[in-house]
């Protein structure tokens, strides 16, 4: 639900609903308000993904595993080559190598994953046989239930294209502003008081 209205000329507008209040110590402005309800949005996807991931892949292999490591397992058999930790890193935008190390652990366990090469740069993660079994079972499950559903609502499709799009530039702008507040972090002159 849009908490904007848009008038005529592109200004912006609380919604005139004295219902609701949308303003809160992130969203003072309108801009901020959009900002907020659309990072909220992204949160709740994020998470419901997460359970979607999880319980696709449970409906086809019996393991306990995250919507973060399924992610993982999908991305290593992405082109159907090996990836280093790096490349895991990388096309997962993930700075948590130690958390990631563990998920590769804990899919090797389960036999669906490989490691092979030495050193720090020459190790690789592979799908195995059993690996492609599961992620070829779980994108069967995927496209009955998720594909099928993004099908039956009428132009969805486009406004996923449009959606990726948004995405991705929100991802750059997150970064650059996580790099800036890296760059120019202060330390408080007094310390917070409970």
């Amino acid at each position: 639900m849009r908490s904007m209205s848009r008038q005529k000329g592109g200004d912006e507008k609380q919604d005139q609903d004295p219902a609701l209040d949308r303003r809160w110590h992130l969203a003072r402005t309108p801009v901020e308000v959009d900002l907020a309800e659309a990072e909220f949005a992204l949160m709740r996807a994020f998470e419901a993904f997460g359970r979607w991931q999880a319980e696709c892949l449970g409906s086809v292999v019996d393991l306990a595993v995250s919507g973060t490591e399924n992610a993982m397992l999908h991305i290593i058999r992405m082109n159907e080559r090996p990836k280093s930790i790096k490349d895991l890193a990388r096309l997962a935008n993930r700075e948590d190598i130690p958390n990631m190390q563990y998920s590769l652990r804990k899919l090797i366990a389960a036999g669906l994953v490989q490691k092979s090469g030495s050193g720090r740069s020459g190790v690789v993660y592979s799908v195995t046989e059993k690996g492609k079994l599961v992620t070829d079972r779980y994108a069967d499950v995927r496209a009955s239930l998720l594909a099928k559903a993004v099908q039956s609502v009428p132009e969805l499709r486009h406004r996923l294209e449009d959606a990726t799009t948004t995405l991705d530039l929100m991802t750059g702008i997150y970064e650059h502003a996580a790099l800036s507040a890296a760059t120019h972090r202060r330390l408080p002159k007094e310390p917070l008081e409970d």
